[in-house]
């Protein structure tokens, strides 16, 4: 199935409708939530396994025991794809950027739509484990395209992540002591052990020869890892997919222009240091 959305070079009013509904679920308090946490990591899920074409949902990925916690984002997602009309490939990846540009700090993530549906499953066994080696993550990422710079950014998104399943007696641990917002301590604290809770695999990507650079930059510039995380989680949105007729979205997500963001941001992080 192609999203109807993608007869237009302009993006359509329902992304707009959708972003409203997204933000009263994605925010409170002023921080981001646990649904926003599990879009961002839903995105994830539906691409990296093979494509991103919505199979997490529409193939009943999300019952599988690796993606376990992604359940009730699934069924709110897939309702919400419905009522609004929308592919659910894109649903997915424009609630993730939403949910990242929603947690305070975070940076815009150009999405697009027009995405394929799937229905057909994807592999299992291809999503990285919780205690993945270093030197293995580099190949796992370098065999869908990214390099080790893409790595350390991206799995910087566990800014905002709690664990559950790794240490049921630690269920709701989070990976920062700011879950609630977007900045660089997961990568200062994770280096320093005073993370709440940290992951055996980004302690193994913190400590890795070829990951150990990007990573310890992040931790002194976040300027320089919303540059890094953008690029990288502008190309994961991407897997599989066929660019060809898709439409820009971006003005639809809160703010919506990155130009802006760069503008404001402090001269150490504009210049990519």
């Amino acid at each position: 199935m192609i999203s109807k959305n993608s007869n237009s070079n302009t993006c359509p009013p329902v992304w707009g409708e959708i972003s409203t509904t997204l933000t009263a679920q994605f925010l409170a308090d002023g921080e981001c939530t646990d649904a926003a946490r599990a879009a961002i990591r839903g995105a994830f899920h539906d691409c990296f396994n093979g494509a991103c074409d919505g199979s997490l949902i529409l193939a009943n990925e999300c019952a599988n025991p690796e993606n376990r916690g992604l359940e009730r984002l699934c069924g709110n997602l897939g309702n919400l794809a419905n009522e609004k009309k929308v592919g659910m490939a894109d649903l997915i990846q424009f609630a993730a950027a939403h949910a990242i540009k929603t947690c305070p700090g975070g940076p815009t993530v150009p999405v697009k739509v027009g995405r394929k549906d799937s229905s057909n499953a994807n592999a299992l066994g291809v999503l990285p484990a919780h205690n993945m080696a270093g030197g293995d993550l580099v190949k796992l990422f370098a065999s869908k395209g990214f390099s080790p710079i893409d790595l350390a950014a991206l799995i910087g998104a566990h800014t905002t992540a709690k664990q559950r399943g790794v240490d049921p007696a630690k269920a709701g641990a989070s990976l920062d002591s700011t879950v609630g917002k977007w900045d660089n301590k997961f990568y200062q604290e994770t280096k320093s052990g005073k993370a709440p809770f940290t992951l055996e695999a980004d302690k193994n990507v913190a400590q890795n020869p070829i990951t150990a650079i990007p990573f310890n930059t992040f931790a002194l510039s976040k300027g320089a890892w919303d540059l890094a995380f953008v690029s990288a989680m502008t190309k994961m949105s991407m897997l599989g997919v066929d660019g060809a007729g898709l439409v820009d979205c971006t003005s639809a997500l809160p703010g919506g222009s990155r130009k802006r963001e760069i503008k404001g941001a402090n001269l150490f992080d504009r210049l990519k240091w």
